[in-house]
């Protein structure tokens, strides 16, 4: 749709307008030797020409802007793109074609054009993952307002803990599940929200350990600490202001306005004279990087115009991830192929691969960190899988073993026949085959459910190690037919 937006002219006259510069008509290679009313190109000073080109022209602004829209039907954005976008489809309309044939053509192909943009506006602000995006993004605001916000602004104390951190954790997490089907307006408007409730949660982070410091200092110790203490007061402030802006709570304050303030807190603190006091000096540097901490986040108001930030598959981490998986794909078919298990060397690079994935730079992007749990989560699939047949090998079962016992060992041997084939799954959840391994494994579950440890304590902790093992191959198939994305 996007693509198609700079090639309307193309599409619709075929030839490039020549920016209004008369053509030359006169040559032979030019005319028609037999012309007929409906053969003969149209000048394209032809009123009628004129006006598409203008219309293609308004077409070719207006489309980027589109194609690039996060927002929602009842933004100001929209509602002016929408307004221009039923303009130029009424002037298209008002074009006279005179009955041409020709004309008509190019009048219906931008007119499908312009519809065309119309369409692609709304099913990205209506789209179920847009507003999925806003529901959980007025959550958070909600979450904030009475927590952190409202309390501030009355006089009283924010009620800033790990119960909060928690519960904002939980609508980021919820928030990198959602699905954009590769649209840049939906990549664009989950990676904005994102973003924001990340910052919010480095804030608050940062906040909690310093209510246990035992600041501010006493006024009587040094004239400047009276100062420091009235600007900590102030960067209790500051820092409410800063949440409402990133969440959209603000209506009269702006980034520039707080970026201000907080600078003017700085100078104060520098021009204090401190020399010689070393616990002055290490309560202004407290708060003077507290003041910076929030100043890092004022930068968000163009956050996300960079397709680079939001288009995850261009982000070098991401790529980082995506050559392990590959390896881990051709190392898991020589496993299966080749029924591998006492191959040192194997398990070798499968680990050197879970020592890369911890070095990767996540940048406390939520959804690059989602990517790398899931492929430590392969890399580790891989590795249980060979443990569990190197197990099931050596295994000499002594004549007086408790029967309970011997029965958990048979559910795990048919437990590593079935993680066999879930690590070759390559389906979704709709496949039948899908359906019978998750059935297959059910059935696993109960039967060690099934098992009477009768007092055996081996047996207690076989049965318990077997049926988390039957878990992670369940939770493992699921991750692999969840669709999720970057």
């Amino acid at each position: 749709m996007c693509a198609n937006v700079f090639g309307v002219l193309k599409s619709l006259f075929g030839k490039p307008f020549d920016g209004g510069k008369r053509m030359d008509h006169g040559g032979p290679q030019d005319q028609p030797q037999h012309p007929t009313e409906h053969q003969q190109p149209y000048h394209p000073q032809h009123p009628a020409m004129m006006r598409l080109y203008e219309v293609q022209k308004e077409v070719s602004t207006l489309g980027p802007q589109v194609c690039t829209f996060s927002g929602l039907q009842n933004d100001r954005e929209y509602k002016r793109m929408e307004r221009e976008l039923t303009q130029l489809l009424l002037q298209v309309d008002q074009v006279d074609t005179e009955g041409k044939l020709e004309l008509q053509g190019a009048r219906k192909r931008a007119a499908q054009e312009v519809e065309g943009l119309l369409r692609y506006l709304e099913e990205n602000a209506s789209h179920p993952s847009r507003l999925a995006i806003e529901e959980l993004s007025n959550a958070a605001r909600q979450l904030l307002d009475e927590r952190v916000v409202a309390p501030q602004r009355a006089g009283g104390v924010a009620e800033i803990n790990d119960e909060l951190v928690d519960a904002l954790q939980e609508i980021i997490l919820r928030l990198t599940q959602i699905k954009t089907e590769g649209r840049v307006p939906l990549r664009k408007a989950r990676y904005r929200a994102l973003t924001r409730l990340c910052a919010v949660q480095e804030v608050l982070e940062g906040r909690t350990p310093q209510q246990t410091l035992s600041l501010p200092l006493s006024g009587e110790t040094h004239e400047a600490v009276n100062c420091i203490n009235q600007v900590m007061v102030k960067v209790s402030m500051a820092r409410s202001q800063l949440l409402a802006l990133l969440m959209g709570l603000s209506g009269r304050d702006s980034c520039a306005h707080l970026s201000r303030i907080l600078t003017e807190m700085q100078v104060e603190l520098d021009a204090l004279d401190v020399s010689g006091n070393a616990a002055i000096r290490n309560y202004r540097k407290q708060v003077v990087e507290e003041i910076n901490g929030l100043l890092k986040h004022l930068d968000l108001e163009g956050e996300g115009d960079d397709t680079r930030r939001y288009d995850l598959a261009q982000n070098n981490s991401i790529r980082e991830i995506e050559a392990v998986r590959a390896h881990v794909s051709h190392l898991r078919e020589g496993v299966l192929r080749h029924c591998v298990t006492g191959d040192l060397r194997c398990k070798a690079e499968l680990q050197s691969l879970l020592t890369h994935l911890d070095q990767v730079d996540t940048a406390k992007n939520p959804c690059i960190r989602e990517a790398r749990r899931r492929a430590v989560v392969e890399v580790q699939a891989v590795i249980t899988f060979l443990d569990l047949r190197e197990a099931l090998l050596r295994r000499q079962p002594s004549p007086d073993e408790h029967p309970s016992h011997r029965a958990v060992w048979l559910v795990l041997g048919s437990l590593s026949d079935l993680q066999a084939q879930v690590l070759g799954f390559d389906g979704k959840r709709a496949d039948k085959s899908y359906m019978i391994l998750e059935e297959l494994l059910t059935k696993q579950l109960l039967a060690l459910d099934a098992v009477d440890p009768q007092g055996d304590e081996s047996t207690k902790a076989a049965r318990k190690q077997a049926v988390k093992f039957a878990q992670n191959i369940l939770n493992y198939l699921d991750m692999k037919t969840d669709e999720w994305e970057y």
